[in-house]
């Protein structure tokens, strides 16, 4: 749980890195203008404090991988803790690419896309340690519904986080200036790349509602709080991201706005991805989880 927090936060300053336009601001890399501290003075400050939080939470998933390998009975969590370290090493190598060779477009999204991903694995890794996946305890209602919803409205968020990365990454965050029209249309003329892919964004943004809406809906259905909260909390989330995009174009790509909608769409991944856990966990019947459900060797054999 906390590295997944670190994860979060991590996210946030990343996004700060990209929205005070410091990604240069220390050219070398692994050091930092040849020194382990720099002066942590302009943009130093984001792109430096952006190593230093990374290797924090580098240095946590270490941890975090060693420590289950040694005590965890379950296979499968052990090998997902050495992919989250596997994913950690391949993101700091993935940031130094992108420092040497100027940050390419390509790269950066990776980048982006790979920092969702691993906060995604430190989510499961939380969830399938937890209280909550070793009890099992069972659906208030049928939950099959909310397992679909969520695995849909998870891949759909993370498309539009691909989107909004390759938008942020290629300089398209104002290529439309206006909202909630798009260059005085409803539809603006998609004459420019810069335009289709801000345009397609928003696209998106209707499809993420749209799905949440479908989740939120399913949930409710189901009766059973575990999925019902995270839901209603991911329409709360979706509305307060809606507003972010908003003054993230109003205002000019201002940096508190605009890294504040990086984070939020994180949340909104995240949150999305513990609900589907949830749901394809509390389907699962215990005879059928026999491995996951006895995390310890002693632990009472399933009814």
């Amino acid at each position: 749980m906390v590295t997944a927090a670190a994860t979060l936060v991590l996210i946030f300053i990343g996004g700060l890195v990209t929205s005070t336009g410091s990604g240069l601001a220390v050219p070398d890399w692994p050091l930092s203008y040849g020194m382990l501290m720099p002066p942590m003075v302009g943009g130093i400050f984001y792109e430096h404090g952006h190593r230093m939080a990374a290797t924090l939470v580098g240095l946590l998933t270490v941890i975090l991988a060693v420590w289950t390998a040694r005590t965890e009975p379950r296979a499968g969590v052990r090998r997902l803790a050495w992919g989250a370290l596997a994913a950690v090493i391949a993101q700091g190598l993935l940031g130094g690419i992108t420092v040497i060779f100027l940050l390419p477009t390509p790269v950066s999204v990776l980048h982006a896309c790979l920092a969702q991903t691993f906060f995604c694995i430190t989510i499961a890794l939380a969830f399938v340690t937890s209280r909550e996946w070793t009890r099992a305890a069972p659906p208030a209602d049928d939950v099959a519904g909310v397992r679909g919803a969520a695995a849909v409205a998870t891949g759909v968020v993370f498309v539009q986080l691909l989107l909004g990365a390759l938008m942020r990454h290629t300089g398209a965050g104002l290529a439309i200036p206006d909202f909630p029209l798009a260059l005085g249309r409803v539809v603006p003329p998609l004459d420019s790349l810069p335009v289709v892919l801000h345009f397609a964004h928003r696209l998106g943004a209707i499809a993420v509602v749209a799905a949440l809406a479908y989740l939120a809906r399913q949930a409710h259905r189901s009766r059973d709080r575990r999925l019902s909260r995270p839901a209603t909390l991911l329409l709360f989330l979706a509305a307060v991201q809606v507003a972010l995009g908003a003054a993230t174009v109003l205002t000019g790509k201002s940096v508190v706005p605009t890294t504040a909608h990086v984070a939020t769409g994180a949340a909104v991944l995240g949150t999305c991805w513990l609900v589907t856990l949830r749901a394809r966990r509390h389907l699962r019947r215990p005879q059928a989880m026999a491995v996951l459900t006895a995390p310890f060797p002693d632990a009472a054999p399933a009814p």
